[in-house]
């Protein structure tokens, strides 16, 4: 593919020289190998609390408390004051929830998905201890001949928005459905819609985990109040970093941290505790590989290289999945079944019918042959498999296979015969 070098990506990854093939990229990706070195050298040369006077303290502040909101707050077009830092996403919007819990009234409306829980049970909690009503935006069919075949649409969402929505939830891409939403067309229209029924504020929260290893972020073009990711699903190390828009972070936000700590004009306020520096500082780590894939640094054209190098992925994977006989053999995608930019190779299916295959056994036989690693589930997204209709088991769930930038098609062919074995079984 123009513009982008499998060769040059893989060679910054040490895990991929052992030739196992990872397609559960969305439950983790590997690291890069500048994520590793970076956790290395703050361990090895600047492992002291931050804040002091003395020279290796002012160097670990400044790589923890500078340099690390700095690099990462260009994956969301953001300040870095924007930024905060925390152990995993769930538990960045449980302190986002806990943080705007005063600003909530008895009567508001929260609206969510059924996708990942991190972006949905903190505002089911706060709308519990609030009062606050939830409602549901559900992913509905797009074709007739597959109902697992979901997506979310504009059109739904709008008809939930009343004078009293306060919050609206939702994915950027489904981590089980694998379509990229149109952020900025949709945030644009339930503000519109908001505002023209009359709502006293709305706050837009964005999952962006599922997104950001394929599409980069633009939180301003979005127009979104708060969006998160976990790093270690792009190529870091485990911790999540939170944007939070900082007109909210003004006018919505009580401090969790410390009373006598004065954070009120950053993200920090909402850190209580420190996170994992090494890890926060290893994220410049996953900046600077993902600036390395062009030649020009920019961010904007390296994943417009990686959306397309990711097509040569779903294209013969979904085709395979799509085919008549797999159809006929009660194979079914579920999420959006074609091919295209709208489409991350995040590809998760069920094979139902007369005879069917539980999803475990699918994964099994990988298993049993080695050198790969796929997944079975509900990844989270357990009230979007629940609600799958015809329903599927949920403790069995569906198939997953999650593929990055630095799979290849040599890969995803082989996970395809062994595909074929199963469904020939």
């Amino acid at each position: 593919m123009s513009g982008f070098d499998i060769d040059k990506a893989r060679a910054n990854f040490p895990s991929l020289k052992s030739g196992f093939i990872f397609g559960d990229n969305a439950g983790g990706s590997q690291a890069a190998q500048g994520v590793i070195d970076r956790i290395v050298d703050y361990l090895s040369n600047t492992n002291v609390q931050l804040g002091a006077d003395y020279s290796v303290s002012v160097e670990s502040t400044r790589r923890a408390m500078v340099e690390a909101p700095a690099e990462v707050a260009k994956l969301f077009n953001a300040s870095p004051d924007e930024i905060v830092f925390s152990h995993s996403s769930t538990m960045n919007l449980e302190n986002v929830a806990r943080a705007l819990e005063h600003d909530i009234q008895p009567g508001d409306e929260f609206i969510v998905t059924t996708e990942h829980e991190a972006n949905a049970g903190p505002w089911k909690k706060l709308a519990a201890r609030r009062g606050a009503v939830v409602k549901v935006w559900k992913a509905s069919p797009t074709r007739e001949d597959n109902p697992y075949s979901l997506s979310l649409k504009t059109a739904e969402l709008l008809p939930l928005i009343t004078d009293k929505t306060r919050i609206v939830a939702f994915t950027a891409t489904s981590n089980i459905l694998g379509s990229v939403v149109p952020v900025r067309e949709v945030v644009a229209a339930l503000r519109a819609d908001a505002e023209a029924k009359g709502a006293r504020k709305v706050e837009v929260s964005v999952d962006c985990v599922a997104y950001a290893p394929h599409r980069l972020i633009d939180v301003r073009g979005w127009d979104v109040d708060f969006a998160v990711f976990s790093f270690y699903k792009v190529y870091g190390p485990h911790i999540s970093a939170l944007y939070i828009r900082a007109a909210t972070l003004e006018a919505s936000m009580q401090p969790l941290v410390h009373h006598f700590l004065k954070l009120d004009h950053t993200a920090y306020k909402i850190q209580p505790g420190g996170p994992g520096y090494e890890l926060a500082y290893a994220t410049t780590g996953a900046v600077d590989y993902l600036l390395s894939l062009t030649p020009a640094r920019d961010l904007n054209k390296t994943f417009e290289a990686i959306a397309a190098h990711e097509q040569t992925l779903v294209q013969p994977l979904l085709e395979f999945l799509t085919a008549p006989a797999q159809r006929e053999r009660g194979v079914r995608v579920v999420g959006e079944e074609t091919a295209g930019l709208t489409r991350v190779p995040t590809i998760s299916f069920v094979v139902v019918g007369q005879r069917p295959i539980r999803s475990r056994d699918v994964v099994r036989v990988f298993d049993e042959k080695g050198g790969i690693g796929i997944r079975y589930g509900h990844f989270y997204a357990y009230s979007l498999v629940n609600e799958l209709s015809p329903k599927v088991d949920i403790d069995d769930g569906v198939v997953r296979i999650s593929l990055v930038h630095y799979n290849t098609v040599e890969e995803v062919n082989r996970i395809i015969e062994i595909l074929k074995e199963v469904f020939a079984a």
